[in-house]
């Protein structure tokens, strides 16, 4: 079902303040069990979906809140400068988005002004994951910047690794787009290659073809470091 109405909440003013641009980029994904039992257990209340993405199933009791119109969409607008009143929401998530704002740290103030008290908090964040632009792609989290977060106004609950996020979704997104970025002429030897090749001290690898020839783009998204040489104006 699609939401043909949304109101938007984006600015001129905003969009300038936040550099925000548009982008060609879709996020959509599906609620697991932890969401649909918040979602299901507030079935006479409101439940704010904040960076909800496109939604193929439209629920009448959660609000999709997005920086993009995308079909789904009920409101329009930023993260960091929520457009609803205190208190509105018995319950919120922010599943795979705060890693997409520019100040998470404003964005968890709005979850938490937004939020009556005692409601529920459900949020996702990456940590060990590439590069991903819904439109942009700004910081990643341990357990302790996530906790440091919301800190200030919540009681955390609990911390956990859920299942889409063990590791091994890491290492198959990294190994995947390092086999796809490589030059055809590489890519054989790159799949011919065990585990026990790839436990070595990594300056060992440095000369080798699958690691020199990676494509900047690729480098890029896969890093393990990023560095910045700059100078004050």
């Amino acid at each position: 079902m699609e939401n043909e109405l949304n109101y938007d909440f984006l600015s001129s003013e905003i969009r300038q303040k936040y550099g925000l641009n548009d982008s060609d980029n879709v996020s959509s994904h599906g609620y697991d069990s932890y969401a649909l039992e918040i979602i299901n257990s507030n079935q006479e209340g409101l439940v704010l979906d904040c960076g909800s993405g496109k939604r193929a199933e439209y629920l009448p009791n959660v609000v999709n809140f997005e920086i993009v119109p995308y079909p789904s969409t009920d409101v329009v607008g930023l993260g960091e400068n929520l457009p609803f009143e205190d208190q509105s929401f018995d319950a919120v998530l922010s599943l795979n988005v705060l890693e997409h704002l520019k100040d998470p740290f404003q964005c968890a103030r709005e979850l938490g002004r937004v939020l009556k008290p005692g409601g529920k908090l459900y949020c996702v964040a990456a940590f060990l994951q590439p590069v991903h632009a819904f439109p942009d792609h700004y910081f990643n989290m341990t357990k302790e910047g996530m906790k440091l977060l919301f800190d200030e106004n919540f009681h955390i609950d609990e911390q956990k690794v859920i299942e889409s996020g063990l590791p091994i979704f890491s290492l198959t997104w990294i190994l995947q787009r390092w086999f796809h970025s490589l030059p055809d002429k590489h890519k054989e030897d790159f799949l011919q290659k065990k585990v026990s090749d790839l436990v070595r001290p990594p300056v060992e690898y440095l000369q080798e073809a699958f690691v020199r020839d990676l494509p900047v783009e690729a480098n890029e998204e896969l890093a393990s470091t990023t560095a910045i040489f700059a100078h004050k104006k």
